[in-house]
């Protein structure tokens, strides 16, 4: 692209103590939210007329653990469509050259709040057992592709006012070190499985402690296990839960199984003790949901021995959440990895720099000429759409085993009539 027109089709304006250059089609840009992977704003999209979530990356080539999660989130994020996993809409960089880039945009869906608001709110049992069927929906689609996330956490789930949820992060990488007797470093730690504070081996069912942690906060409206440091996180779990067995503690490395030894023991509360009925909204006459079931699914979800603890399609069929179940949502199709190396992948910063830029090219290649590819699936059907900015478009729906040509009228980036002319 020419260097000037490309300069014109940016602008800057100042977020809090950082500096968005974004393009113009964005405008009316407020902040939201910041964490340590970035400064989020809303904004509104005048292409596709609708108000978006822009997250400017914070820093990400300053080390190579930022330069690589950017690396993984991207390619994630590219890859995976799911109704739970927020959806990505667009990257770009206002920079024209790799030598000069240092600055990465995502635009994704714009949510209402994210789940530590919706914790202090009052929630019944349809609201609160539909929120979990969704987190487990989502993680289940991220497992499908292999992505095991151990870092779940409110501050990284957003819902709409509808009761909608959706998943904002892909978790840690498996090569991410962590562990009770590892160098501390800033993080959440509250929602962290046993099995990743004690630097074990861990499989899918990592997660399900986390929604567990997570369910438990939003009954009782405060953080369950609130460690201060990583070696308190492990000391409130066994305060609340009891010391494991010692067929567990077996299955820990020498030095912090000698740690763990070493702790007081405890016999820990039962969990009508630790969730009495008066936390539990009133027993649901719709759904014929209750706080017996909500505790029996907590008590299965919080075990501290990741081999006798729910997985995530067990807890999916519980009684407290199958009433949701729909197969087109938990059963819907894996996302296609298109990097198999994602997480084992080593490099420089400089490396994981070219990489990003190549994805970020990769992506306005795909949507020069005025065209997006959007993945859109259902109860019966998925379609590939290719949405010119204007005109006609012919594409192809795939439904049932059977081929349907389909005309579709688009304007400005939008798609009409496109999920109704779906069969």
């Amino acid at each position: 692209m020419n260097r000037n027109k490309r300069e014109k089709e940016f602008y800057s304006l100042d977020v809090g103590d950082s500096t968005f250059t974004v393009l113009k089609r964005y405008q009316n840009l407020r902040p939201i939210g910041s964490g340590a992977q970035g400064i989020v704003c809303s904004a509104y999209d005048h292409n596709l007329e609708r108000n978006v979530a822009i997250k400017k990356l914070s820093r990400p080539f300053q080390n190579q653990t930022h330069a690589k999660r950017a690396y993984r989130e991207l390619v994630l994020m590219k890859c995976v469509n799911h109704k739970n996993i927020i959806g990505l809409l667009n990257v770009f960089t206002p920079q024209k050259t790799l030598e000069e880039f240092q600055d990465v945009y995502i635009v994704m869906e714009l949510m209402d709040a994210n789940l530590c608001q919706v914790i202090q709110m009052e929630l019944d049992h349809e609201r609160l057992s539909y929120l979990l069927y969704q987190m487990l929906c989502g993680i289940k689609h991220l497992h499908a592709a292999g992505i095991i996330h151990r870092d779940l956490k409110p501050s990284n789930i957003v819902v709409k006012s509808d009761c909608t949820l959706k998943i904002l992060d892909f978790g840690l990488a498996r090569t991410a070190a962590t562990g009770l007797l590892m160098t501390p470093y800033v993080v959440t730690r509250y929602y962290r499985a046993p099995e990743v504070i004690l630097g074990m081996g861990y499989q899918a069912n990592v997660d399900v402690w986390s929604i567990g942690c997570i369910m438990a906060e939003m009954v009782r409206g405060s953080v369950l296990f609130p460690g201060t440091d990583h070696i308190d996180q492990w000391n409130k779990v066994i305060e609340q839960l009891g010391t494991p067995s010692q067929e567990f503690l077996m299955k820990l490395n020498q030095s912090v199984r000698t740690y763990v030894e070493n702790r007081p023991r405890y016999a820990g509360f039962t969990f009508e003790k630790l969730f009495p009925d008066v936390l539990f909204p009133a027993d649901s006459e719709h759904n014929k949901l209750k706080a017996s079931q909500a505790r029996d699914l907590l008590s299965k979800m919080l075990v501290i021995d990741a081999s006798k603890r729910i997985s995530v399609s067990e807890a999916l069929q519980h009684p407290y959440i199958n009433v949701w179940y729909d197969p087109t949502e938990v059963e819907a199709p894996p996302p296609l990895i298109t990097d198999k190396q994602l997480d084992e992948r080593e490099h420089t910063v400089e490396e994981w720099k070219d990489l990003i830029y190549m994805e970020v090219q990769d992506w306005e290649e795909r949507t020069k000429n005025g065209f997006r590819a959007l993945s859109l699936w259902g109860m019966s059907t998925a379609a590939l759409i290719i949405a010119y900015n204007s005109g006609p478009v012919f594409f192809l729906v795939r439904s049932r085993g059977q081929e349907k040509l389909v005309l579709v009228h688009c304007g400005r980036n939008k798609l009409r009539q496109a999920l109704s002319l779906c069969p």
